[in-house]
């Protein structure tokens, strides 16, 4: 059950080779003006957990030697392990926020089954339907964002879409401690919310500008208000930030609101530069966390 376990750190094995672990899809992210960016949640999860001082480790499928030439610029920050294939996922972007739309270019297909990767924090980090089948374990605090759970597209590829999460993934997401979706992901994750919530998971909406709800088994919803942007470059990943920067906040002992007040501010200065290199480390994060309604720095 989603809250049953104890803090991820207590106890831990002093010889544990990794704090945080993601397991998803590195990508290639088409942008509108045609240019190509690393992108991925698995890789602005780990990238953003690296920053806050842990040992982080991706785990991905694509073309090797494509994808640790994608990573080279962050290539110390994070350790990688690429199954090979014959292709990298590719998504070609546009839009941003609520409005944006993807299309599926080229798939890398289902990451391999490992049964057991022991880390303090294990984040499944699918984004175009890689975790099929049973999910790794091994992780003191299983965190989960099932966007890539809730995708489909056309047979070869084509606009990428929404589908309910099939039944093995809502009974599966019952063992979260933390699921962070979009709003637009609601209603198709209405079921494995409903299902992980009354097993005690901790569940967050994220709403673009608008508050951030934070769901728990007991109690009322959470409202927390999101930070302005007086100057926003893109939102590519912010979500993944605030995902890896909630995990981290609950394992550190964090209420779910303060946690999720780390999480916005971890966002907001993502959303200030471009792509992976504005990921924040944990000084600006801190120094972020302003009076709600502040503008971020």
């Amino acid at each position: 059950m989603g809250q049953s376990c104890q803090s991820p750190w207590e106890g831990l094995n002093s010889a544990l080779q990794f704090d945080y672990i993601s397991v998803g899809h590195v990508t290639m992210d088409v942008l509108e003006d045609g240019s190509r960016r690393p992108g991925g949640t698995a890789l602005y999860g780990a990238l953003q957990a690296s920053r806050l001082g842990l040992r982080s480790l991706i785990i991905t499928r694509g073309v090797p030697a494509e994808i640790e030439d994608m990573l080279a610029p962050w290539a110390a920050e994070f350790e990688l392990q690429v199954q090979p294939a014959e292709h990298t996922t590719r998504l070609q972007t546009s839009g941003h926020g609520t409005r944006r739309s993807q299309r599926l270019l080229t798939w890398a297909g289902p990451i391999e089954s490992q049964e057991r990767l022991p880390c303090a924090i294990l984040h499944l980090a699918p984004v175009a339907a890689e975790l099929p089948g049973q999910w790794p374990t091994g992780g003191r605090l299983l965190g989960l964002t099932p966007q890539g759970l809730a995708r489909s597209w056309p047979a070869g590829g084509g606009e990428v879409g929404h589908v309910k999460p099939d039944a093995s993934a809502v009974s599966q997401a019952r063992n979260a401690y933390a699921i962070v979706v979009s709003q637009a992901e609601v209603d198709v994750c209405h079921e494995m919310i409903q299902s992980a919530r009354a097993a005690g998971s901790v569940i967050a909406v994220t709403a673009g500008e608008e508050p951030t709800t934070i769901l728990t088994a007991q109690g009322d919803p959470v409202e927390i208000p999101v930070r302005r942007i007086e100057r926003p470059a893109d939102d590519l990943g912010a979500g993944d930030c605030y995902a890896a920067a909630l995990f981290t906040g609950l394992a550190e002992g964090r209420g779910a609101a303060e946690a999720g007040e780390f999480a916005n501010a971890a966002a907001a200065l993502r959303i200030q530069g471009p792509g992976p290199e504005a990921v924040a480390g944990r000084a600006r994060i801190e120094a972020a966390m302003a009076p709600a309604g502040a503008p971020a720095d």
